[in-house]
């Protein structure tokens, strides 16, 4: 059964994450999602990366990562890779946080764009230190380029759960909405979004996260090698 769908609009597309539960991000997830953003790339449009009602995604799937073995560092790359796909894409990529995104899930929304979050009974945040887990050197790099300084060392180092209202103020999100009008706010954003200029786009992404690129090959390098 699939875990992505992908619809192309007239001015985007989106890709859902649904796996029925917490979405979490498995294998079967990672191969689907980026064939998903292969034909996003593809399509030339804007990328628009939502989740399931209430659930946009829990992080990696702890069934493979509690083996603490070749399989879970495998995830982690790919977690990484996709990451990196989003945060270098040369088309802008909005993230409907549709509910709960923790661990890979909140570092996949500071990996977009723009991220509109869907408000409510929700958190959201880097939970790696209260499970006992360090972050990653690339989780870190993404914290460091879209947390807000003021809250950046309660994100990662001390594990704070924000709902949606409070990880605007952190930089998690840039702004959320009520949940009945999140697809639709999300919708508008990606339209305003497909107006710019491609080709511009790209090339001041680059040169705006010059710095960034350095420090993220670095951080994969010490990752994985």
């Amino acid at each position: 059964m699939p875990l992505v769908q992908y619809d192309e609009q007239e001015d985007f597309v989106q890709i859902t994450l649904d796996d029925g539960k917490a979405n979490a991000l498995s294998f079967q997830m990672a191969d689907e999602l980026d064939a998903a953003l292969d034909a996003a790339l593809q399509s030339g449009k804007v990328t628009v990366l939502a989740g399931r009602p209430g659930k946009f995604s829990a992080g990696f799937d702890l069934t493979v990562m509690g083996e603490q073995g070749e399989n879970a560092q495998r995830l982690l790359r790919r977690g990484a890779d996709i990451a990196g796909r989003l945060v270098h894409s040369h088309l802008p990529v909005v993230a409907a946080v549709t509910g709960h995104a923790l661990a890979m899930g909140t570092l996949i929304c500071l990996a977009a764009d723009y991220r509109v979050g869907a408000r409510g009974n929700f958190k959201l945040g880097l939970n790696e230190v209260a499970i006992g887990m360090t972050l990653p050197w690339f989780g870190i790099e993404l914290a460091q380029e879209r947390v807000v300084e003021a809250h950046r060392h309660q994100v990662v180092s001390l594990a704070r759960i924000y709902d949606p209202d409070s990880a605007v103020e952190a930089g998690i999100l840039d702004r959320c909405c009520e949940p009945e009008v999140l697809l639709s706010e999300v919708a508008g954003a990606a339209q305003m979004f497909a107006k710019l200029d491609m080709n511009a786009f790209a090339a001041t992404k680059a040169r705006l996260r010059e710095g960034f690129d350095a420090r993220w090959q670095t951080a994969m390098t010490r990752d994985f090698g």
